[in-house]
């Protein structure tokens, strides 16, 4: 018996048992896998999901048997986040020299608007995808995979599906607070954003980047003075932060952002409240992209090397297209970080 069941469990999971475990014909399977028209969402997330926990890959072979199209599809959801423009470049830079052509798609923060942008990209039988901090559901990530080479930047999650290319944003966390405790400040307020609960990744960026915030203030002994504020990584949803911390009586001496975008959000509320970053606020980006650097700016920020994890995204990503390695693999940047003026010893005005 105990060989028959280990014989059971190395059998290679056929699209006929995706289609017994769905509860629907092959030919429902099938059309799902290509993306083909008229297949309902109903039936998509059955499918998808069934594949996912079956863990089930189509054979190389049948995969190769359509050819290459050459084409590398990148997702993401916000084309003003300047720190997607470094990891583009990075991908960019990567595969110049090579055949492949790198197509984007700018799908928005829902997840429903992603998932409808990366089943074109597998429709379009495009031979790999690089998807940045997705807030599609990890289950159609995984069917996704199961289909399409695909690398992951930002989620923590490892995965036997995909590739993965990651900061450790809680160390990232840590760089700063330690930074802030050492120039005074105990009032120091994480400003992250909320993710989505609904995708079921359990360790998302910000979820990381709060894990090892409160864990930094846990260790300096502030724990109680620890608050993490959600807002959109954007100018907008940063202002709006800003404005909502820094008018009332208990407002921080030091916020830390999730991203360098919100930071300006933030800088721009402190404005117009007459509030003088560093001297009464000092602020913290994240990402260090080619704003925090500008005269007028000089934010602090951790960098997390975005060029580098383009370059290395794109550079997984191939070496599965072109089978030249079969496993997944996660490679992990170490953040640094940049201090400039936006930060300044506690009550130095």
């Amino acid at each position: 018996m105990a060989a028959n069941s280990s014989s059971r469990s190395t059998k290679r999971v056929t699209i006929t048992d995706v289609a017994r475990h769905a509860g629907v014909s092959t030919a429902a399977v099938s059309k799902v896998m290509r993306n083909a028209y008229g297949v309902s969402p109903a039936m998509q997330e059955r499918v998808r999901t069934a594949m996912a926990e079956l863990d089930y890959r189509p054979h190389a072979a049948a995969r190769g048997m359509r050819g290459r199209t050459y084409t590398i599809g990148v997702l993401l959801d916000n084309v003003r986040n300047p720190f997607f423009a470094d990891i583009l470049d990075g991908i960019r830079e990567q595969l110049e020299n090579s055949e492949y052509t790198v197509l984007i798609g700018a799908a928005g923060f829902g997840a429903e608007g992603q998932a409808r942008t990366v089943r074109a990209m597998v429709d379009r039988q495009m031979d790999g995808l690089i998807l940045i901090a997705p807030g599609t559901p990890r289950s159609e990530v995984l069917a996704t995979a199961a289909v399409t080479p695909t690398v992951v930047i930002g989620h923590h999650d490892a995965s036997d599906a995909h590739d993965s290319v990651v900061d450790a944003d809680d160390l990232g966390a840590g760089l700063v607070v330690d930074h802030l405790v050492a120039l005074g400040h105990r009032d120091i307020t994480l400003v992250a954003a909320a993710g989505n609960k609904a995708g079921r990744w359990r360790r998302t960026p910000e979820i990381v980047l709060a894990d090892g915030y409160l864990k930094a203030m846990e260790r300096h002994g502030l724990a109680d003075r620890a608050r993490v504020h959600h807002a959109a990584y954007s100018d907008d949803g940063g202002y709006t932060a800003g404005i909502a911390l820094l008018s009332g009586d208990d407002r921080p001496t030091a916020i830390l952002t999730g991203a360098d975008v919100a930071a300006l959000g933030i800088y721009r509320a402190a404005a117009d409240l007459g509030l003088s970053i560093p001297e009464e606020i000092s602020l913290v980006g994240y990402n260090n992209t080619a704003i925090a650097s500008l005269a007028p700016v000089q934010l602090t920020s951790v960098d997390q090397a975005g060029h580098t994890m383009g370059v290395t995204a794109a550079r997984m990503l191939i070496e599965r297209v072109e089978g030249r390695r079969d496993r997944a693999m996660q490679t992990t940047m170490t953040p640094r970080l940049v201090v400039r003026r936006s930060t300044a010893a506690l009550g130095a005005r």
